[in-house]
């Protein structure tokens, strides 16, 4: 039995979806067919509130990384429906998906996706000059500024160190206003102090610029930086926390260890 937070359960029926950047409605998604079948998602059903910063977690296998990936349109689910604002994601044909994407969503990776070309600045800019839209200088100076890359500004990514790498992907990601960001596994490439960095920009970047961020992570570190902890297991939400600290969602994961332990 799916056990979802009383912030995030009634996703689907809050009127105009306004307190929620995200939201999927009974999303299922399976893979393979037979004795390799593999239920990915099982009915899932969740809302991702705005101005806040949710971490998701599970054990391996469980299904995290597809629930990121679906709910920011990167790929499709067999059924349900996956919403941006009040945007049905499984309404949009490929162009209008990608048009949402670009003007709506930020991604940050667990590898830079920097283009080794371009200085620090172009790169932060690349999607808007791709889009042919001007930044608004006031936003940029305000990320740039967060992040604290402005003496790194005309470096290219070879010359950088590979937490400033990371903090150029969270500024790029950043500097469209989207509606929602999706991390997945944005320190995984990055030592504990630069983890650390990133961690506690995109934490201001919620509270200081009201962003909405979503995270997949395997880390409670990580996770401890977050405003509320998602767990799935076996394609399911099956609990979520508040206010977590490393140490409880440590306790909490090693509950997955144990055969049959869902809640």
């Amino acid at each position: 039995m799916t056990n979802t937070a009383p912030s995030t359960a009634d996703a689907h029926s809050a009127p105009g979806a306004g307190d929620f950047a995200a939201r999927a409605h009974q999303i299922a998604k399976v893979y393979g067919s037979g004795d390799a079948q593999v239920i990915a998602l099982d009915s899932v059903t969740v809302g991702i509130p705005r101005g806040r910063f949710t971490a998701i977690m599970g054990p391996s296998g469980s299904g995290k990384s597809t629930l990121m990936h679906c709910m920011a349109g990167l790929d499709s689910v067999d059924s349900g429906q996956v919403f941006i604002g009040d945007t049905d994601l499984t309404r949009l044909r490929d162009k209008q998906l990608t048009r949402l994407r670009r003007d709506k969503i930020g991604f940050i990776f667990q590898a830079f996706n920097l283009v080794p070309t371009l200085t620090a600045l172009e790169n932060i800019t690349l999607p808007m000059d791709i889009a042919g839209r001007k930044p608004d200088q006031q936003w940029l100076d305000a990320v740039i500024d967060t992040v604290g890359l402005r003496p790194r500004l005309k470096h290219r990514p070879s010359e950088l160190s590979g937490g400033q790498q990371q903090r150029v992907a969270c500024a790029r990601a950043l500097a469209s206003r989207p509606e929602i960001i999706f991390a997945d596994e944005p320190t995984g490439n990055l030592d504990s102090r630069s983890g650390a960095e990133v961690l506690g920009f995109l934490r201001d970047s919620v509270r200081k610029m009201g962003q909405t961020i979503v995270m997949v992570t395997h880390d409670p570190n990580a996770a401890a930086y977050a405003d509320q902890v998602l767990f799935l297991t076996d394609g399911q939400i099956v609990d979520t926390m508040a206010d977590p600290t490393a140490e409880r969602v440590l306790e909490r994961m090693k509950g997955f260890d144990q055969p049959g332990v869902k809640a």
